[in-house]
């Protein structure tokens, strides 16, 4: 069995997942305006020019995991779909994404580029393209359709970041963290011109 998964269970067993109800939960968006889906109780997150966050009010992560059900769709640079967290404000936080676009692409370079870490806004995606070259992007499980509901996991323990995307059992993405950021609030974040579906929301503390 793969680390990320270990971890997850580890967490799991440790303190127990909390379900986060996104039809009922308090929710402040940034830069975006969000709808309410009928399918699996989840939210619908509109596109607009630049990055978009829904904070989840009450929320408060440090380490632990974070699991969303996410939905994008296949249009070129137009589907960024992911988590934020350790919210400092609403321009300060990590995040982790996928782009859906990418997910089978024939260019090997567009799908190294299908799951992306960052830190915002000292370490932005063009920044660490730069700098890092492929470090803080992978390809995920040829498997995986750009359309379909994809669970993606974040874990954060010890300095680093572990991303598992899809129901596969192998991790997509490790990775040393970025950044000073500790702990703060959680949200459903989106790209530049870019809307997503958003569902099962579950978080789990490390202790």
């Amino acid at each position: 069995m793969n680390r990320a998964i270990v971890l997850c269970l580890v967490l799991l067993a440790a303190s127990g997942a909390q379900p986060v109800d996104l039809a009922s939960a308090r929710l402040r968006p940034v830069n975006r305006q969000v709808s309410h889906l009928q399918e699996r109780g989840g939210i619908h997150v509109s596109a607009a020019e630049g990055p978009g966050v829904v904070w989840i009010d009450g929320t408060d992560f440090g380490e632990g995991s974070i699991e969303v059900d996410v939905r994008g769709k296949d249009v070129l640079q137009q589907s960024f779909v992911g988590v934020a967290f350790h919210r400092k404000d609403d321009q300060t936080y990590e995040s982790v994404y996928v782009r859906p676009f990418n997910f089978q692409a024939t260019d090997p370079s567009r799908r190294n580029h299908a799951v992306q870490y960052m830190q915002v806004p000292e370490f932005d995606w063009p920044v660490l393209r730069q700098k890092f070259p492929e470090e803080f992007e992978r390809a995920v499980h040829p498997s995986l359709t750009p359309t379909d509901w994809l669970t993606l996991r974040v874990g954060v323990r010890g300095g680093r970041i572990h991303v598992s995307v899809g129901d596969v059992a192998n991790e997509t993405l490790t990775a040393r963290k970025l950044g000073t950021l500790e702990r703060g609030q959680v949200g459903l974040w989106v790209g530049n011109n870019s809307d997503g579906d958003f569902a099962n929301l579950r978080i789990t503390p490390a202790r």
